[in-house]
Order: C-alpha cells, then structure tokens, then sequence
C-alpha cells in the first residue's frame, strides 16, 4: 500500500501547499557572525535542535530553540539546500524562520 512520500503512489500528482500559493512560504534566514549563508523562501525547514529533530511549515507558533549539531535542511521550490550548523538559536516568528549559529556550512546537494 502506497503512503504520502513514496514514489509510486496516488500522492506523487499533489502539489506542495508553496506552490499552490506562494503567499505562503517561510521566510528564512540562516547566518552566522561571518556570513550570510542563505536567505530567501521556503516550504519547509528541518533543524537539528538540542533535544532532536525539528520541523517547521508555514503556520507554525513562536518559538525560540537552542540548536543542537547536524544537518539544517531547508526545502524550497528550487529544491533542497543544507547546511551543517552548531552552537546558536533558532527563531520562528510570524512565518519568519531565523537561524543564527556560530558554525554553519553549506553542505553538496543531491
């Protein structure tokens, strides 16, 4: 039985909910003391907290979150970018995703 993510399965025609309506992206911005390593639109955004894996879409409430280390995974219509990122703080505010850490790298796309 097919389930949402396979590859084979009735979910693969549905669009993403950023390409039904671009007013309803997250905004994101991810840098450190040195540099700007992104900014610009996204569907989705998975961050390595303190405490585990986190996830954020469009909507999400308010928060603040102390970043663990890992892989930050910031999803768009381009694709997908990701960065290996410790030491900092995650913001979430109106839509607005905001990651300040002290290491952050760019890391190859698949």
């Amino acid at each position: 039985m097919a389930k949402p993510g396979d590859h084979d399965g009735p979910w693969d025609d549905i669009p993403s909910a950023a390409s039904l309506n671009p007013e309803r992206a997250l905004y994101v911005s991810v840098i450190s003391p040195s540099s700007a390593a992104f900014e610009g639109t996204a569907e989705s955004v998975q961050v390595p907290a303190y405490d585990g894996e986190l996830g954020i879409l469009y909507g999400h409430a308010p928060m603040v979150v102390l970043l663990g280390t890992g892989t930050l995974r910031v999803r768009g219509a381009e694709g997908e970018r990701r960065f290996s990122v410790s030491r900092g703080f995650l913001q979430v505010v109106d839509n607005r995703v905001s990651v300040l850490a002290e290491d952050i790298e760019a890391l190859e796309t698949a």
